[in-house]
């Protein structure tokens, strides 16, 4: 799906934007099925394990940051990531064998939901190599004043910048880190059905939604098969044991086979210890770590 130009520009500048990634037939069924969640969640009263509310939620006006794990809460997201344009995407930048590592249904209230401060992903669950991606499909017209994502281009070749305040893993980095340039930033918009691209070490982050429209994107985090994830990093996967560990990665497989063989590259890692105060979504990591936020007004 991917010409040798989109290809090359992924790998030289860490991010892309694909257009047109799926049909208006499965963007319309995604649409329905995810207004169907954020409806249900007019009942709900706090954060629970398929909902993160924002501040103000409440059942006449439903604010959400997210919906958690989509995949696992309806089969059709899964269906997107298999056979779709999305995989033909993923299989163009990371080969035939590719695994899930996480998803999430980042909805962000309209009127100021909440900010994804600056950060790199590979801060928070590093691997063996580094060939893992997040993609992120628009479910509707991502536009500059409704919290569009927005990359650092290039960063993904350079250091993980630090995203400790105080000592603990926060999930973002300072501000006024000398090695962070702003100036740089590219925003991503586009029309729904469209799809970023971003490696995971790429720098990244997105401002509050100012406009009165939900910001949804479905992101899938995925890694070539052959990275594997290093020991000590928030997962759920380190408490399974070795019997449901393998259940869970052959579940985990969108294309190819799982493999058996990591493959070790010299990558920097430092381990996101000691562990932020509540780890349960990026959101309250950043919120309770206390970093400065980049979106801040002065």
């Amino acid at each position: 799906m991917l010409s040798k130009e989109q290809k090359a520009f992924y790998e030289e500048n860490g991010y892309l934007l694909v257009e047109d990634v799926i049909s208006s037939a499965q963007l319309a069924k995604l649409q329905e099925i995810t207004y169907d969640f954020i409806e249900r969640s007019k009942s709900v009263t706090r954060s629970n394990d398929v909902y993160d509310l924002d501040e103000g939620h409440n059942s006449e006006s439903p604010r959400l940051t997210r919906i958690k794990l989509p995949h696992k809460q309806d089969p059709y997201y899964w269906e997107i990531l298999k056979h779709s344009g999305v995989t033909q995407v993923l299989n163009d930048l990371l080969g035939e064998a590719t695994t899930i590592i996480t998803s999430k249904l980042n909805t962000k209230a309209p009127s100021g939901g909440s900010a994804v401060e600056w950060h790199q992903d590979w801060a928070f669950y590093p691997h063996t190599n580094d060939d893992l991606l997040a993609f992120g499909l628009m479910l509707e017209d991502v536009t500059p004043d409704n919290g569009p994502l927005m990359v650092i281009p290039k960063s993904h070749k350079g250091p993980i910048l630090s995203h400790k305040n105080d000592d603990m893993f926060c999930g973002a980095i300072n501000a006024d880190d000398p090695l962070f340039k702003p100036e740089k930033a590219v925003t991503l918009s586009g029309k729904a059905g469209s799809m970023t691209v971003h490696h995971v070490r790429t720098l990244h982050g997105s401002a509050p939604n100012l406009s009165d429209r939900n910001r949804l994107i479905l992101f899938y985090e995925v890694a070539k098969a052959d990275a594997w994830p290093i020991l000590g990093a928030s997962s759920y996967i380190h408490s399974l044991g070795q019997h449901k560990f393998w259940d869970d990665i052959q579940e985990r497989t969108i294309t190819g086979e799982p493999c058996l063989s990591p493959r070790l590259e010299t990558v920097p890692v430092e381990m996101p210890l000691p562990p932020a105060k509540d780890n349960t979504s990026i959101f309250k990591t950043q919120k309770l770590g206390g970093m400065k936020s980049a979106f801040d007004k002065e």
